[in-house]
């Protein structure tokens, strides 16, 4: 069986019953996409854990070498990597107790769902987390 996402109501949950998003690869450059989503999810009350060995924090936020080393609560764990990276990074989330692991548009990997398809996590890849709160929150 191949990825699908899930439906837009589980989408919805999950964004709904989320405060915590870990935000692997999450730059601390201004100008960059995973930054400026971030801070827009940040607006919308979530709060934003920075994933990534090469910053110290992002906005006030400890960033974290791995999500391994995260030692709050995750609720969603949102990567901002290229598409290659994510078997990797699936296999690391499946050890984090999170409710969902997201790709944003245009990060999928089969590999991942079928790292991930047999635990709790929700699994969404090449969606958006900002537009998907923004159609259905």
């Amino acid at each position: 069986m191949s990825f699908q996402n899930p439906s837009k109501e589980t989408i919805k949950n999950v964004l709904e019953q989320s405060k915590t998003i870990a935000v692997v690869g999450l730059s601390d450059k201004p100008h960059r996409t995973s930054y400026q989503i971030s801070e827009a999810m940040k607006n919308a009350g979530y709060r934003i854990i920075p994933v990534n060995p090469t910053i110290e924090e992002w906005q006030g936020e400890k960033a974290y070498r791995s999500l391994q080393e995260v030692e709050e609560e995750i609720d969603i764990i949102n990567v901002f990597r290229r598409p290659e990276h994510l078997p990797s990074i699936a296999e690391e989330a499946k050890g984090v107790n999170a409710k969902a692991f997201w790709g944003q548009q245009g990060v999928i990997h089969p590999e991942a769902w079928e790292t991930l398809k047999d635990t709790e996590q929700v699994v969404i890849m090449d969606v958006c987390i900002k537009v998907a709160h923004a159609l259905y929150c």
